[in-house]
């Protein structure tokens, strides 16, 4: 039985999920909005969110325990606007841009969302997972009422067309 047992297999031994987590997560980090199918992103919302939380404290210690769970850095190559080609690092990229854009943000970094269509070939649902981009809006805590505002207790008095003096008058059936 599965009691109790967190996270998804996949289909995949261990070192194999390891990897899949760590490639999905630099690929979301790269693009900020990828297409999987759902299993994988709900597993890997689990994974970028405790990577992400890592981050936000921006520490010696949190880099390199971001490194030990993402495998070490990665660096691509993108377009800029002027369709130079740039080499970036993703590792810098989650430290400088993302990380800080959810410093005041407890959690929820990501969001996934399910798509009608389904996967060729397995027919598997697929979902898009993409980072948050709005910032987090706290809301206001509510006060309790105040003691003068409590509504007073009403208390049940029998009145005329309550059904027990309707059954005073009633004529008895012998």
């Amino acid at each position: 039985m599965r009691h109790q047992k967190a996270g998804r297999k996949l289909g995949r031994n261990a070192a194999h999920r390891r990897a899949l987590m760590r490639n999905l997560a630099w690929a979301l980090f790269e693009h900020e909005r990828i297409v999987t199918t759902v299993a994988k992103a709900k597993e890997l919302r689990r994974f970028v969110e405790r990577i992400i939380t890592i981050a936000r404290k921006d520490t010696l210690h949190a880099r390199r325990l971001v490194l030990a769970r993402m495998g070490g850095k990665k660096r691509v190559w993108i377009q800029d606007k002027d369709g130079h080609e740039i080499e970036v690092d993703l590792f810098q990229k989650l430290f400088r841009e993302i990380a800080p854009r959810y410093r005041d943000r407890p959690g929820g970094y990501t969001r996934v969302v399910k798509l009608t269509q389904r996967r060729l070939g397995d027919a598997a649902p697929k979902a898009v997972i993409e980072l948050v981009k709005e910032p987090h809006e706290p809301k206001e805590k509510r006060q309790p009422p105040a003691p003068d505002l409590v509504r007073p207790q009403v208390t049940e008095s029998p009145s005329p067309s309550s059904p027990a003096s309707a059954s005073e008058s009633a004529p008895e059936v012998p």
